[in-house]
Formats: structure tokens, C-alpha cells, sequence
């Protein structure tokens, strides 16, 4: 754009004639977003993006010509305006994400080891899980399967006793019993492996 409309357009925009603040918005809006992007670390680029900053620098400029009563002489008054406020918009993101920028790194610095360890039990401990289930169904005669399914569910030993209709201590000698035979069991597996 020529400097004259240039200086037209800023003359309408101080009218308030809002086509006016669009194509001006229009033409500061690569120059702006340069001087954002000069001035965003990697870090802070991670979290935004310079068109948030010139976003906001503009709906301020609308804000102010609209409550304000804001003026510019000529463009050049108006871009120095302009760069201000961008680099004000920018300190303010930068303070706002100042901890975390801190205290976050890139995962691939990280030691796997600092990692928190999953709840998920891994696929060898799944396969040893379900072979121990197999054997115990094997030992158990079938009517105390459903008291063993209960107990895998993870339900206390009381209400097991209320749901199969025994006495809490039955429950308890039952699976003491199992125990018992499974321990067996995992004896003469060890003998014959030596």
C-alpha cells in the first residue's frame, strides 16, 4: 500500500470508521507479527502463537479508539504504538507462562526412569496373572468357584459371605485351603524343575 492511503486510512481510522481499522490491520499485520516472532524464545513459541499476541494487540487498538478516544498523527506514530503494545502483550505472556517454561523440558532429555511407573500391570505379569487364576479354578471343587470370583472382584471377606450364604470363617477356611493346595502345587513345580 502507498504511504499516502496509508495515511488516509489512519485518518479514517481516527473517525472511527471501522473498514478502515480492518485494512490497516490488514497492512500492520506482517510487520507486527515479524516483530513478535523476533522476540519469542523457543520455549514461549511452544506455548503461542504471534498471530495470539497481534490479536490482542488489535482488539485493544479497537478497544481504545471505541472507550478511549485514541488517536494517531501519522503511521509512523501509529506502528511505534503499535510495536509497544505487542512487546507489552508479549512480557505479559511471558510472565504468565514463566513457571512453566521453568520447571517443563522436552521429554526426549528425560531418563525413562524418571517417568512414574504405570498402574497397568506389564504383559509377562498379565500372562503370569492369568495362568495363577487357572491353576486356582483347577484346585478349587466348583462350588466355591463363585466365591473365588467375588474375591478376585476384590469384595471383603464379609459380604462374600452374605452373597455364596456362608459364614464369614468358612469363606476364610476355603481360601486358606486353596492357598494351601497352591503352594502345594508350586513345591512339586519347583522340585521337578531342579
Amino acid at each position: 500500500m502507498h504511504d499516502v492511503q496509508l495515511d488516509e486510512l489512519i485518518q479514517r481510522l481516527n473517525e472511527g470508521d471501522h473498514a478502515a481499522a480492518e485494512q490497516v490491520f490488514i497492512e500492520y499485520e506482517p510487520y507486527l507479527r515479524m516483530a513478535v516472532r523476533r522476540q519469542l524464545t523457543g520455549a514461549l513459541r511452544a506455548k503461542l502463537d504471534s498471530m495470539d499476541i497481534v490479536q490482542t494487540v488489535w482488539a485493544d487498538v479497537l478497544k481504545g479508539f471505541k472507550e478511549s478516544g485514541w488517536r494517531f498523527a501519522d503511521r509512523g506514530q501509529l506502528r511505534s504504538f503499535l510495536t509497544t503494545l505487542a512487546r507489552h502483550r508479549l512480557i505479559d505472556r511471558r510472565r504468565h507462562y514463566r513457571r512453566s517454561m521453568e520447571s517443563e523440558r522436552p521429554m526426549g532429555d528425560a531418563d525413562p526412569g524418571d517417568f512414574p511407573a504405570s498402574g497397568q500391570p506389564r504383559p509377562s505379569e498379565e500372562a503370569q496373572g492369568m495362568e495363577l487364576w487357572r491353576q486356582m479354578l483347577g484346585l478349587c471343587p466348583p462350588q466355591h468357584r463363585a466365591l473365588l470370583e467375588l474375591k478376585r472382584q476384590g469384595l471383603p471377606l464379609a459380604e462374600i459371605a452374605a452373597r455364596v450364604g456362608l459364614h464369614e470363617g468358612s469363606v476364610r477356611r476355603i481360601l486358606y485351603e486353596l492357598a494351601r493346595k497352591l503352594a502345594e502345587v508350586r513345591e512339586r513345580e519347583l522340585a521337578e524343575a531342579e
